[in-house]
Formats: structure tokens, sequence, C-alpha cells
């Protein structure tokens, strides 16, 4: 790991675009939402049974052949970079126990990616974040992986936005549909049909526009934006050229938005697969819970236990 970028080793494509090759994951917040447990511990370490959040995204990454992975930190947040790091003593003690398993575990974070950091000094906003990364990037195109996300590692998402983004060179969002009621929350676009030669690549939408957290009653759609975006080096000067919008941050939508009315083709795929939200205390329990119930090695009993809990719990009985 380091502090310092490491050299671009895109390869052209077919269609004689580099492939990204690099991952950008903001994860400079505050995580106010799960105070006081974030006051020490960032939000993106906090455990999915036996791995932190941030795992699984650097997990999604390197699965989709990215090797280079760098970290938007924050003000007490270099413990997320030592996940990543060799623990010499804990290993030698695991060796010595013959603890195979637990010691293949603890080496694997190290293993799975070059880990680079780069510290934002103000939280200002999603644009604001991932400016900072292009010193890192330079002018190739890149993924950006919200860090309280992830999707099922059996249902991919990366590998095709991958794809599109080196046939069109623009930007390529993912798209999930929500309830009309919550596009307040979320990035939300409007659309029309892709290009008949991209749709092998998956359910490809052409995007006509984007706005940030809309009414219900202003929405153009119900398709909100996943926290994967594939993107051009060009927007790092669309960054630079946009304004504080929602919120009074800089928002990536706006430098989006920016770049499409300027001509950058804008695509997405509609994700039709299983999205892990951590980013609110709900959803992390949601996704603990069925992170757990899939496991095979706690999955059964797991079931058996929360299917007696949930029926002691209805009934008004006493529950364990």
């Amino acid at each position: 790991m380091s502090e310092q970028p490491a050299n671009p080793s895109t390869a052209p494509t077919s269609t004689g675009r580099p492939r990204a090759v690099k991952a950008v994951i903001p994860a400079a917040g505050l995580a106010t939402r799960f105070l006081p447990a974030t006051k020490a511990v960032p939000k993106e370490l906090l455990p999915v049974v036996d791995r932190p959040v941030l795992q699984y995204i650097v997990e999604e990454a390197t699965a989709a052949g990215i090797g280079d992975v760098l970290l938007i930190t924050g003000r007490g947040k270099t413990s997320m970079v030592d996940h990543f790091d060799r623990r010499p003593d804990l290993e030698t003690r695991l060796e010595e126990k013959g603890d195979a398993e637990r010691l293949a575990a603890v080496r694997r974070p190290s293993e799975l990616a070059e880990i680079y950091t780069c510290r934002q000094p103000e939280q200002l906003g999603l644009g604001h974040a991932v400016g900072y990364a292009e010193s890192h990037v330079g002018d190739q195109p890149f993924a950006v992986l919200l860090g309280d996300e992830f999707v099922k590692p059996s249902e991919p998402l990366l590998p095709a936005m991958l794809e599109l983004q080196a046939r069109t060179g623009g930007i390529v969002l993912a798209f999930f549909e929500v309830d009309p009621a919550e596009t307040k929350r979320y990035g939300i676009a409007s659309v029309e049909p892709a290009e008949p030669d991209l749709t092998d690549v998956g359910e490809v939408v052409k995007v006509t526009g984007m706005v940030e957290k809309p009414k219900p009653e202003d929405a153009p759609s119900n398709l909100a934006v996943l926290g994967r975006y594939v993107l051009p080096g060009t927007i790092f000067d669309a960054i630079r050229r946009t304004g504080p919008g929602s919120g009074g941050e800089i928002q990536l939508t706006d430098a989006m938005e920016l770049l499409r009315s300027e001509g950058t083709p804008v695509h997405a795929i509609v994700y039709r697969g299983t999205r892990y939200d951590t980013g609110m205390p709900l959803g992390y329990l949601q996704t603990v819970v069925q992170i757990a119930c899939e496991r095979e090695d706690l999955g059964d009993e797991f079931r058996k236990w929360l299917g007696e809990f949930v029926a002691s719990d209805a009934s008004g009985g006493p529950s364990t």
C-alpha cells in the first residue's frame, strides 16, 4: 500500500479506448446516522458478519479486474487503511495455532488490490470528494464505488459497466427501480432506449437528464442512481466548473449533467440483482441478516433461530 499513485496500466479495447483499471472509493463522511458507534470506528468498517463493509466493496472491484483502489479518507479514518495492511504478529500467532482458515482470512485483505489513500479535508459533496482523485487517475477512465453499498457477488454489475464505458467512452451509471415516494433520497434520471449495438451488454438505457433528490411530483422516472459509476477523465474539469447544488454541496450528479449537456454520452445499466445498502441502520441490519442467512457455515442454524425468534416475538412469548 502507498499514498502515492501508481502508473496507469490500462489496455486498449477493440474500440481503441482504454478500459478502466482503477477504482475510487469516497469514504470521508462522518456517518452521523450511526453515532455514537462511528465516533471512533469508520462506518465503512462496520462488520457484516465477519468482514467489514469496505472489504466487500473492494472485493467487488477486484472481481471485475480492478487492482488499483484509491480510498478518499478523512480525519480519524486511518483504520480503513490498516485493515488492508499485513499483521505479522497476528499471522504468526495463527500459524502457531495451526488455524489455517483464519490465517487465510486475515491475509486476504492485503492480497486483494493495491490500496492508495488521499485525504479530503472537508466533506463538501460527492463531486468534491471525487475531484481529489485527479492526481491518481489522470485522464484515464475510472470506476467510483460508494462506500456504503455493494452487490451480491454471484450477480455482478461492474464488469458490464466497464465494458459499456470502454465501448462508448462516456459516462456509465447503474440504476435500480425505487418506489416513486422515495425519489427524494436519490439522483433520478430521465431515459430513452439505448443504441441497438449496446444492448448485448445488459439492460442498457441512454440517459437524457439527471436531477438530484427530486420531490416525487417532480421526478422524471423512478430510476435511481446506484452507487456505481464509470467515468471518463474529463469529469475532473467538469467538477471544477460545477458550483454548489443540492444541500450546498458540489454534486457529482451536477458535474455529470454538465458533461452530458456538452455532448458526452451517458448510458446506464438497469440492475435487477441483489443490492445491499448499509448507508442507514435499517439497511445495515437487513444486510447482516441476509448475508448471515446465506452463509454455508451459519445459515441453517441462524435461519432456525431467526424463525423461532420471530415466531416467539409475534406470540408475545419469551425470546432467546
